[in-house]
């Protein structure tokens, strides 16, 4: 079973399911696309006899370039995970060892955004999320849309907070009908102060 159905409970129902933004993967695909380039330009411009060692050469830094560059950085950022439940908020990432923090709806205490100007123009941003405890802060970088996920996150928190308690209409709905019972059973008996004597029976 693959991440998220793997760690979600019973009932637990996927809102958001994020990975940084793609413009994380700008630079890798910027390497990749450079070590292409100089390998076909050194295939092309290097002389058949005495530069084909170079041409390997070339071929063998390239691809530790990719590696390192590119290939390192798509697998972080694959396996960085921002996912927002009906009941959490999960924060995963790791390659080979894996972090996983749960942060319940309920323990939110508040959340903001920021965005620089590079990241207005991609759209994306940073999500800080106050929660109790000893880890009180989460701070979520590269969020795609983080305008209506920071939106979405309040909503969420709020039907949470909802199935927890009573709203008013529902309070004003059952002290209505506590009234009632109250007022069908007849008048209630009146309190006798403390220490006052109960009145005697007749004669």
């Amino acid at each position: 079973m693959a991440f998220p159905d793997d760690v979600l409970i019973e009932d637990e129902q996927v809102v958001l399911h994020l990975h940084p933004h793609w413009r994380a993967l700008i630079r890798p695909v910027a390497v990749v696309v450079a070590a292409v380039a100089v390998v076909v330009a050194g295939g092309i411009l290097l002389p058949a006899d005495g530069g084909r060692i170079v041409w390997y050469v070339l071929i063998g830094l390239a691809l530790l370039a990719v590696l390192r560059l590119a290939g390192w950085p798509f697998l972080v950022w694959q396996t960085t995970h921002y996912l927002f439940t009906d009941q959490r908020v999960l924060l995963q990432h790791g390659v080979f060892s894996r972090d996983r923090r749960d942060i319940p709806l309920a323990r939110i205490n508040d959340h903001s955004m920021s965005q620089r100007l590079v990241e207005r123009m991609f759209g994306c941003g940073t999500l800080t999320i106050e929660s109790a405890g000893e880890r009180g802060q989460s701070v979520l970088v590269d969020v795609p849309r983080v305008g209506q996920v920071q939106t979405r996150l309040y909503e969420l928190i709020e039907a949470d907070h909802d199935r927890r308690t009573l709203d008013d209409g529902e309070l004003r709905e059952i002290l209505a009908e506590n009234g009632e019972r109250e007022s069908s059973g007849g008048p209630r008996p009146s309190r006798r102060p403390p220490g006052e004597p109960v009145p005697a029976d007749g004669p």
